[in-house]
């Protein structure tokens, strides 16, 4: 899936709030780095779970004026020349990514648009990122892209002066629109979130229904429910070993949340490289309820050396009950869903009886490069990409919300990404807001886990592993 890095949702809650609606990637935002087939890093139609329905509403933002830094100004200039946009094709398809450079074409067609997307675009471009000769335009998701590494490495445009008062294609105020923020660096904003994830787990709602399982709601329940769910002969929970990021994005951090008893500022303290807050009472419990499910027989065994689409077609099969992936799942999976399989999903099933439930979400974002060679083209686009219109369109064919606030409850969007925002809107859930930890300790927290999880260590070897990792980097 894709890389998920970003741990976000700064309000999130506000956000889906007016949404009544709902969402892989570098190794925390949100899809996956697999993805249907491309042509010449050209995109091909990944499998969507809506079927590609449009909304006719999506065109309303072609406005001609939709060319400029104002969008919306009568005397908005013409957009001409070269613009290249990369984008990478995980787990949310790449339909949305085709319908909406087309409009922008049709919107501006003195502009030669040129689409640089696929499942690989990352690596076929990283040699002209490097090189200072990148595409103007970017989305930051999926393997070999990382929004903090690009910043630091002066790759991407500074927007902060711009993305003060720009509007979108509507005359809205873009900053008004987006439910989470964007991510500052030392004060500075450089990206742009456009798609809203939340990891979670998943199980099949019509296997539960026939067998008369109980969903749950709290980890106990979740443990009784394995209970029953080992007795009749499937395994409760599989996850993706090869990328143990799924684990710690849907079971492990806000299993670390609920136990700091809600208390999302453990997880900025551990970004943050304060050893004293991975040797935490709260990260000791978190890590518990890993040992929990090892010992009590409930983890796959196969999931350790599996990546996450064999991962996720044994789950299809009903061959494990459980597991823990983000709501691009069913789009990226859309092609293998058997008849009659209905998503199930709750962000966390860590929390104690009681406790709120806890929203681990996650962003990909867009950019601009700062040695792009066309940026007013970049910068009308984003004008145009931030709209209610591409907000609707976004979640029906790409089945996961978008970051833009709108309603789309009358949209085709599929019923697991409104499901999802059922929690996701709730005053009681608990959102963790964008955190990005550094990489190597991110990896060291990965493998870690993957050792836990067989086995091979306890939570306090996993503690000292990481702690060892932290001590390095933070000098």
């Amino acid at each position: 899936m894709m890389n998920k890095k970003t741990y976000a949702a700064m309000g999130a809650a506000v956000l889906l709030a007016s949404l009544s609606l709902a969402g892989c990637g570098s190794n925390g935002n949100g899809g996956s780095n697999e993805a249907a087939s491309t042509n010449n890093g050209t995109a091909t139609n990944a499998g969507s779970a809506n079927g590609g329905t449009t909304n006719d509403a999506a065109t309303n933002g072609d406005a001609a004026n939709a060319g400029g830094t104002n969008a919306g100004a009568a005397d908005t200039p013409k957009l001409t020349g070269d613009f290249e946009i990369q984008y990478f094709v995980g787990g949310y398809g790449d339909k949305w990514w085709t319908k909406v450079i087309d409009d922008f074409k049709n919107a501006n067609p003195d502009l030669n648009v040129k689409a640089l997307g696929g499942p690989k675009i990352n690596e076929q471009n990283k040699p002209r990122w490097i090189g200072g000769n990148p595409p103007d335009f970017v989305y930051i998701d999926g393997p070999e892209l990382n929004d903090r590494q690009m910043v630091e490495d002066g790759q991407l445009e500074d927007l902060t002066d711009w993305i003060k008062e720009a509007k979108n294609v509507d005359g809205d105020k873009i900053l008004d629109m987006l439910a989470q923020q964007p991510q500052q660096y030392d004060g500075k904003i450089y990206n742009i979130p456009l798609v809203l994830n939340s990891w979670g787990i998943f199980w099949n709602k019509a296997l539960f229904k026939e067998k008369g399982w109980q969903e749950p709601q709290d980890f106990q329940q979740f443990l009784d429910v394995s209970d029953k769910i080992k007795a009749a002969g499937i395994t409760p929970f599989i996850h993706t070993g090869k990328y143990p990021y799924y684990i710690n994005g849907a079971f492990l951090y806000p299993a670390i949340v609920s136990a700091n008893n809600g208390d999302y500022t453990v997880l900025q303290d551990m970004a943050a490289n304060k050893v004293e807050a991975f040797e935490s009472d709260a990260v000791k419990t978190a890590l518990g309820k890993i040992v929990t499910l090892r010992d009590k027989g409930f983890i796959d065994k196969a999931s350790i050396q599996i990546n996450h689409t064999d991962s996720q077609m044994l789950f299809l099969q009903n061959k494990d009950a459980f597991i823990p992936n983000g709501l691009w799942l069913p789009n990226e999976m859309s092609k293998d869903i058997p008849q009659g399989f209905d998503f199930g999903f709750i962000p966390s099933i860590t929390q104690d009886a009681g406790q709120k439930i806890v929203a681990n979400t996650s962003t990909a974002t867009v950019a601009i490069a700062k040695n792009a060679k066309n940026k007013d083209a970049a910068k009308a686009f984003l004008q145009f990409v931030f709209s209610k219109a591409q907000a609707s369109q976004w979640a029906e064919l790409s089945g996961a919300p978008s970051n833009i606030k709108g309603d789309i409850s009358a949209s085709n969007a599929p019923n697991f990404v409104k499901d999802a925002a059922k929690y996701l809107t709730d005053p009681n859930t608990i959102v963790i807001p964008t955190i990005t930890f550094n990489a190597d300790v991110d990896k060291a927290m990965q493998d870690a886990t993957d050792a836990l999880t067989i086995g091979k260590i306890d939570p306090d070897g996993w503690i000292k592993r990481v702690t060892d990792v932290v001590r390095k980097v933070a000098k």
